[in-house]
C-alpha cells in the first residue's frame, strides 16, 4: 500500500511538472511584478502632485475647480483597493492633470518660474515612466491570458484557479485634447 502511494504521488508530480503548472504560476509571478511596477511609477507621481498644485496654485488663483480635481482624483487613486480601482483612478488622474497643464500653458510666468518647470519636468518623466511600465504590465498580461486560455493550459488554470487578468486600457475619451476655457 504504501509503495502505491509512492508511485502515485511520484507519478502526480511528473503529470503536473508537464502540465503547464509552473509555467502559469511564473506568468502570474510577472504581471503581479509588472503592476507593482506600475504602482511605483503612480506613487512617484502622486508624490509629486501636490508641489506643482501648490506652485500652480500662486499664479493661478481663480482655477480652484482644477485644483479640486487633482485633489479628489489623486484620493481616489490613492484609496482604491483592486487594480480594477487603480486603473480607473490613474485615467482619472490623467485627465485631471492634462487640465492642470493645459492652464499652465495660459501663464507665461508660471511656465518661466524654476520650480514649476522643474516639477513639470519631472512629472513629464514620470508620465513617460508609467506608460512604459503600463505597457509592460499589459505585455505581461497578455503572455499571460494567452497561456492560460490554450488545450491544455484551460484545463489546468480552471482546476487551479488561474482567471484571465485585466489590461490597462486608457478611458473612453483620452484620445481627445482636454478643453480649457477661461
Amino acid at each position: 500500500m504504501q509503495q502505491r502511494k509512492i508511485w502515485l504521488v511520484a507519478i502526480v508530480a511528473t503529470w503536473m511538472s508537464g502540465c503547464g503548472y509552473n509555467t502559469m504560476v511564473e506568468l502570474h509571478e510577472h504581471v503581479d511584478a509588472a503592476w507593482a511596477q506600475v504602482e511605483n511609477q503612480l506613487q512617484r507621481r502622486n508624490d509629486l502632485i501636490p508641489n506643482l498644485v501648490e506652485v500652480t496654485k500662486g499664479y493661478a488663483k481663480h482655477e480652484q475647480e482644477i485644483f479640486q480635481r487633482v485633489a479628489d482624483a489623486r484620493a481616489r487613486l490613492l484609496g482604491a483597493n483592486t487594480r480594477e480601482e487603480k486603473i480607473e483612478a490613474a485615467n482619472e488622474l490623467n485627465s485631471a492633470l492634462a487640465r492642470l497643464l493645459a492652464i499652465a500653458e495660459r501663464y507665461p510666468d508660471l511656465k518661466a518660474n524654476e520650480q514649476f518647470a522643474r516639477l513639470s519636468d519631472e512629472l513629464a518623466g514620470t508620465e513617460n515612466r508609467i506608460a512604459t511600465e503600463r505597457r509592460r504590465y499589459n505585455e505581461a498580461v497578455r503572455e499571460y491570458n494567452a497561456y492560460i486560455k490554450k488545450i491544455p493550459q484551460r484545463f489546468i488554470a480552471a482546476a487551479f484557479g488561474f482567471e484571465e487578468e485585466k489590461y490597462f486600457e486608457a478611458e473612453r475619451g483620452a484620445e481627445a485634447v482636454p478643453k480649457v476655457q477661461f
